[in-house]
């Protein structure tokens, strides 16, 4: 028996990265998987885990959309009958001077960092209290915790969801509906995002040769180690963690910004 068998969780941003090894690493734990992903290679992700004996459905979404959100839950329910994990994952990073960010650009990374996962936890928690509680998981970043150059509205949506998963864990909390929220903190992660954040079209971020120059651990992390966090804090093995904050970084944060030599 796995450590979610029987529960059902919706994934967003899952078509690739950490939102792709958590939908799979949660199915290979007994989780039914929805995942949702305004990318429609989330398809090929569910089919993979249909193969290797998962339960798994894509979804298109774009988590930005409030009319959105209502078809996604009731599908999940309909399908499933309850809901009992929600991984708000989606986001993107916008790189660039404070005096270069464009308004749009400002609001297109509010818009899917903070609105997204603000809409995540609102449509979740009614679903969750009727299935009788549940675990929410909003991943935020260590650029939520200490800020970085170059990475202001991403610093300013992931801050925020920091504190706005402890705010929801607070309003569960108090109104007793047994609905945990927490936040995960990635460091710098091997996935497909940093090819699409460089300063320059020309000029990709080599995140493994960043993270061995700066990570204590001497070297990124992979997608496969943040969705093991993710699957600690939707069991039942964390029943009594709620407003806490698991930073998954090789080390990044805990010093004075001393990396390897």
């Amino acid at each position: 028996m796995g450590l979610v068998d029987g529960k059902v969780a919706i994934i967003t941003g899952g078509a690739s990265g950490i939102g792709a090894a958590t939908a799979g690493r949660l199915a290979s734990e007994g989780a039914r998987v929805l995942i949702a992903d305004i990318d429609a290679e989330g398809e090929a992700v569910a089919e993979r885990i249909r193969a290797s004996g998962g339960t798994a459905q894509f979804r298109q979404l774009d988590v930005a959309d409030e009319r959105s959100w209502s078809p996604v839950i009731e599908a999940t329910t309909k399908r499933y009958g309850r809901l009992d994990i929600m991984v708000a994952n989606a986001g993107i990073v916008e790189r660039n001077l404070i005096t270069e960010t464009s308004m749009a650009e400002w609001r297109r990374s509010t818009a899917i960092n903070l609105d997204g996962v603000f809409l995540s936890v609102k449509f979740a928690i009614p679903a969750m209290t009727q299935s009788g509680g549940g675990s929410i998981i909003v991943i935020s970043s260590v650029a939520g915790l200490r800020a970085g150059a170059r990475l202001c509205s991403y610093s300013a949506t992931k801050g925020g969801v920091r504190l706005f998963a402890k705010a929801a864990a607070l309003e569960c909390a108090t109104l007793r509906n047994n609905i945990r929220v927490n936040s995960i903190h990635p460091g710098m992660i091997d996935t497909p995002i940093w090819r699409k954040t460089a300063p320059g079209a020309n000029a990709p971020v080599d995140v493994n040769e960043l993270a061995r120059a700066t990570a204590p651990i001497g070297r990124a992390g992979r997608p496969e180690e943040i969705a093991d966090g993710v699957l600690y804090l939707a069991s039942d093995l964390s029943t009594y963690v709620t407003g806490a904050e698991l930073v998954i970084d090789g080390g990044l944060t805990a010093g004075m910004g001393i990396g390897r030599r």
